[in-house]
C-alpha cells in the first residue's frame, strides 16, 4: 500500500487531521510518523487546548489520548531506526531533519507537510518529495473516490458525539474554504455517495 509520513504541521489542525487519519481509515493509503512527529504532536495538542481555556494538565492528557489512539488505529504507522540519519541532510531546519529520516527509512516517496521551504528539493533524495496536503488530498480522492466518501461520512457520524453533528456539506465547506482543498472538496461534493446526503 502507498504509504505517506505525515509531518506534525499537517496533523495539529483538527478537521485536517481527522479527514487525512479518516482516508488511512478507508485503505486509501498508509500514514507514517515516528515517535519525534508524535512527541511535537503532543506539545502543539495542548497548547492548542490550553488557548481554548482547557486547563494545562487537561490539556495535556488529552493531547496524549489523542496520541494514544492514533497509535492504536494505526499500529503499522510507527516508524523506527530513523536516529542515525538525523541531522545528514542539511535542511534549512535542523528541526525538520527527523522528518526527512522517517520517510528515508520508512521507504516512502511523500511527505505530506505544510512547511514545503524546509524541504527545498535539492536536499531532499530522490523519489522522496515533499507535498502540501491540499496536494495529497486531491491525489488520493481522486484515485480512491468511494472510500473518501466514506471517509467525510465516517467525520460527520462522529461529529455529534462531541459537538454539533456535521453534514458532508460542512466537512467540505471546512476543507475547502479553512485548508484549501477546494478542488477536492468539489470532486466529493459531486460525487454519488455525497451527493444524496448534503444540504
Amino acid at each position: 500500500m502507498f504509504a505517506a509520513v505525515l509531518d506534525t504541521s499537517v496533523l495539529w489542525p483538527s478537521l485536517q487531521r481527522d479527514f487525512l487519519l479518516s482516508l488511512a481509515a478507508e485503505g486509501s493509503y498508509r500514514p507514517l510518523w515516528n515517535t519525534a512527529i508524535l512527541e511535537e504532536l503532543v506539545f502543539h495538542e495542548a497548547k492548542k487546548l490550553e488557548s481554548r481555556g482547557e486547563h494545562v494538565d487537561r490539556a495535556t492528557t488529552r493531547a496524549q489520548r489523542l496520541i494514544g489512539q492514533m497509535s492504536q488505529a494505526f499500529d503499522d504507522a510507527l516508524v523506527t531506526g530513523w536516529e542515525p540519519l538525523e541531522g545528514t541532510f542539511d535542511l534549512p531546519d535542523p528541526d525538520d531533519e527527523h522528518v526527512l529520516a522517517a520517510a528515508v527509512i520508512g521507504g516512502t516517496e511523500v511527505i505530506v507537510t505544510s512547511n514545503l521551504k524546509d524541504f527545498p528539493a535539492g536536499r531532499v533524495p530522490k523519489p522522496i518529495r515533499a507535498i502540501p496536503p491540499a496536494e495529497f488530498v486531491v491525489d488520493t480522492v481522486r484515485q480512491h473516490l468511494a472510500p473518501a466518501c466514506r471517509a467525510v461520512l465516517e467525520i460527520c457520524a462522529r461529529s455529534g458525539r462531541r459537538g454539533p453533528a456535521l453534514t458532508p456539506d460542512d466537512v467540505l465547506s471546512t476543507l475547502a474554504e479553512r485548508y484549501g482543498m477546494t478542488e477536492a472538496a468539489e470532486l466529493l461534493s459531486n460525487a454519488p455517495g455525497l451527493r444524496r446526503t448534503s444540504r
